[in-house]
């Protein structure tokens, strides 16, 4: 079945952008395109740094899961597996010149910068999380920048109007 993402918050942009930023992605990306595949597989195929991959297509709604049993007779607990959800990309959306700006500086944030914002807005949430104008105001960053800073980690997400921790 052909899925199309379409995507109409310019922040979703930075998800796109981000899901095939390395080979490394790239080529998890293709796996689980072929296939259904468990995040052992993709770690045993692609090392620790493939399962964070998956953590982050989870993240960003790129990869559907389903629990695969184990075979008849076998000790071996149920395991999720994951496949990509869409074959393509419909972007429609529109913005201001000052937003796109932030799109693209959160997605062509060197990976070092990112990290460093990455732990500032994780010390802020702590266990409990925080309302996001408050992240926003605390950083002096627009409320683009911290969607899309948001939409880029595998570490935190919006839940309604906080951010907390991200748990599959």
């Amino acid at each position: 079945m052909n899925r199309i993402k379409v995507v109409n918050d310019p922040s979703e942009l930075v998800s796109v952008f981000r899901a095939v930023d390395t080979e490394l992605k790239r080529e998890v990306f293709k796996e689980v395109s072929a296939g259904w595949k468990t995040a052992k597989e993709i770690e045993k195929k692609f090392g620790p740094g493939g399962r964070q991959a998956l953590r982050l297509f989870n993240k960003m709604k790129l990869v559907e899961t389903r629990w695969q049993q184990p075979p008849e007779g076998s000790q071996e607990k149920p395991v999720k597996a994951y496949h990509t959800y869409y074959s393509s990309f419909h972007i429609n959306t529109s913005c201001s010149v000052y937003e796109v700006s932030d799109v693209i500086s959160a997605a062509g944030l060197p990976e070092k910068e990112f990290k460093k914002i990455e732990n500032k807005i994780l010390k802020l949430i702590g266990d409990e999380g925080m309302f996001a104008g408050d992240i926003s105001e605390s950083l002096k960053v627009s409320t683009m920048m911290l969607k899309c800073l948001v939409k880029r980690s595998s570490k935190f997400d919006y839940r309604g109007h906080r951010i907390e921790i991200y748990t599959e």
